[in-house]
């Protein structure tokens, strides 16, 4: 156990040194189609959550740049009025708007996705980017481990709870979910909560991130046939606001190596643009190519009897029929 551990996270800190840093984000750079991203998007409904900073500001300012009317899901209101301001004043475009919604709260996620499918609007893209790694274990008000709640829970049910507003866009619909390269270093686990031994903030959202790429995986095997694509990506090592919180020593460590917000978006955009006949169902993204879900030798595969006992757990601990 220990061993295999250790080898995953070794496995993991050389793979990210050699891919995710700002300089490799350069080096695959000079492969990509500037037309790949210079798609003009009017008119069309997005989703993205945690969207006041980072990642999902950055997605969300390239969005609305190129016509899409975005919905920016955010917990602080004062902080989303903020980041509106700035992407209506950078773009030009009126169509931004707030949603406040906590995701570590099944109440507000439920009232959130009750209120956008009373609106009878079509989705055309919900991105998934909201995340959070606390490092102490703390409850919300549901009685869930609060990276568990916000990196699964939250995710999980907006996702589910919104797929008939993305039953109207079929086939062009699909949910793009903003993992993490940690995930490389942790398998997949039923011990959900982290309910079992010494609780390790770094390693919940490791295993939370894993746990995305499974239910990507599993909603593509569930619901593609409805139209709907289901992708999920990493964005490399990225300087965003929630790193420097979450990861102070890292983000100083690696100053001037990581990558910017936006460079850490392109793919999430790149994959909100691109035909569906493109990309490939339940797949996992790194810099606008296919990417692998496991690292060689490190013990991370798992079976479908697995993640269907999670998600059915998922269903039963989000109220879920």
């Amino acid at each position: 156990m220990f061993l295999a551990k250790a080898y995953r996270t070794a496995a993991f800190s050389i793979y990210g040194f050699t891919h995710f840093t700002k300089s490799a984000f350069e080096d695959h750079a000079k492969k990509f189609k500037p037309e790949d991203t210079q798609i003009d998007i009017t008119g069309k409904n997005c989703i993205v959550t945690g969207a006041n900073s980072g990642i999902g500001f950055a997605t969300a300012e390239a969005l609305a740049s190129r016509g899409a009317n975005v919905y920016m899901v955010c917990r602080n209101k004062e902080k989303g009025e903020a980041a509106i301001s700035e992407i209506r004043s950078k773009t030009g475009s009126a169509n931004v708007h707030l949603e406040i919604c906590d995701l570590s709260s099944l109440k507000d996620v439920k009232a959130f996705a009750s209120s956008f499918i009373s609106k009878n609007q079509p989705l055309h893209v919900l991105v998934n980017n909201a995340g959070l790694m606390e490092h102490k274990r703390l409850t919300t008000i549901d009685g869930f481990e609060l990276n568990f709640a916000v990196n699964i829970a939250g995710t999980f049910t907006v996702t589910e709870l919104l797929l008939p507003s993305l039953d109207k866009t079929a086939p062009d619909a699909r949910v793009i979910t903003v993992s993490s390269g940690g995930m490389y270093s942790a398998p997949l686990t039923s011990d959900l909560q982290f309910s079992e031994g010494n609780f390790d903030g770094t390693i919940q959202y490791a295993r939370n991130k894993r746990l995305q790429v499974a239910l990507a995986e599993k909603w593509a095997e569930l619901y593609g046939d409805r139209g709907i694509g289901f992708y999920s990506m990493h964005p490399g090592w990225a300087s965003t606001p929630g790193v420097d919180k979450s990861l102070p020593d890292f983000s100083n460590r690696f100053r001037g190596k990581l990558r910017t917000a936006e460079e850490g978006a392109d793919t999430v955009v790149w994959l909100a643009l691109q035909p569906k006949d493109k990309l490939k169902q339940g797949q996992f993204y790194f810099d606008r190519a296919e990417a692998p879900k496991h690292l060689p030798l490190a013990g991370t595969k798992y079976s479908a009897d697995q993640i269907n006992s999670i998600v059915g757990t998922l269903r039963s601990l989000c109220a879920l029929s």
